[in-house]
């Protein structure tokens, strides 16, 4: 299965990702132990240096991180005819334990990655280094979750055999089955309309405050990030229903497929977009006052409000369309 091209390139993705991570790593520990900006030392003088080629380095590798995400839920979606049972992603990495721990860890370093490339891009645009120590910081906290998602995708793909019978996505995202994806199918449809809708209006509302006036950063973060879970769940509670037309096919990955005219594609990228530039305005508001970044950080805040808003009303327009013009309708007295 490891020979597999998509697999492959996922698996060299992840193995010069990580070399690369190593090799920043080491010399961001060095940075955050020894750097001292009005030292003229040699030693000061060498790591100014090394760092514009380490946020080089960086910069490629987590973009290639970002797009890991989605390389590797597209291949799990192309695999899953290999296997008795799947029917989309849901079931191929349901095959061995280390699927959906991997697509847990690439979620979450996909958005620590984000926050980093935003950090860095501030940091570049200053001439004294202002986020230098945060950015690395951040990496040291990053890096051991690249290493680690890196092995289990290894551990993933090398354990995949087809004579393994594994479990269709109706299985796994069928109200009243245990687990996670149970639970979230499982979710009142008529209450999550209400969050779903409610947070997108309150995080459009705090981030047209914050563009005008540069106050409130944190918390149209904080609603940002609130209303990118919620709309994950309400995907797998009622969005697709209405795409699938059944009431009872909650799985959130068939939605990427042709049949739906690759749908989840357009949602998944416009909340996921939309989340890291909004979380990034908020990683930022520590840093609008100092040295150069008085004049970098609140118009870089500034477009990253408007990316959030623009991808956050993308998916809220596709989801209500879909809504309005399928022909499933949802008894809310009557289920779920």
């Amino acid at each position: 299965m490891t020979l597999h091209p998509a697999v492959l390139a996922l698996l060299v993705a992840s193995l010069l990702t990580g070399c690369m991570v190593l090799y920043a790593g080491w010399y961001g520990a060095r940075i955050l132990l020894q750097w001292e900006i009005g030292s003229g030392s040699e030693r000061q003088l060498e790591l100014e240096r090394r760092t514009y080629l380490i946020s080089t380095l960086l910069s490629v590798a987590f973009a290639v991180q970002l797009f890991s995400l989605f390389l590797f839920v597209f291949t799990a979606d192309r695999l899953h005819g290999m296997f008795s049972g799947a029917m989309c992603a849901a079931g191929t990495l349901n095959v061995n334990g280390f699927g959906y721990p991997v697509l847990v860890l690439k979620i979450a370093t996909f958005l620590l990655a984000g926050l980093w490339l935003v950090v860095n891009h501030a940091d570049t645009r200053g001439y004294d280094y202002p986020l230098i120590k945060p950015k690395y910081a951040l990496l040291l906290v990053l890096g051991p979750l690249v290493l680690v998602e890196g092995y289990l995708q290894y551990r993933y793909f090398a354990g995949l055999h087809p004579d393994v019978i594994t479990s269709c996505c109706g299985s796994l995202f069928g109200q009243g089955q245990k687990g996670i994806g149970g639970d979230l199918a499982a979710l009142p449809a008529g209450p999550m309309e209400g969050a779903l809708f409610g947070g997108m209006a309150a995080t459009v509302a705090c981030g047209i405050r914050f563009h005008r006036t540069g106050r409130g950063g944190y918390l149209f973060s904080v609603a940002s990030a609130i209303t990118l879970a919620v709309a994950l769940a309400s995907i797998i509670s009622f969005i697709c229903l209405y795409i699938y037309e059944l009431p009872t096919h909650h799985c959130p990955f068939c939605i990427l497929q042709k049949e739906y005219g690759y749908v989840g594609s357009v949602l998944y990228i416009a909340l996921f977009g939309g989340g890291v530039a909004g979380m990034g305005a908020g990683a930022l508001m520590p840093f609008r006052g100092r040295g150069s970044m008085a004049r970098v950080v609140p118009a870089l805040q500034r477009r990253l409000t408007e990316v959030t808003l623009v991808l956050y009303l993308l998916f809220t327009l596709v989801a209500t369309y879909r809504i309005l013009f399928s022909p499933f309708r949802m008894a809310y007295l009557g289920m779920p």
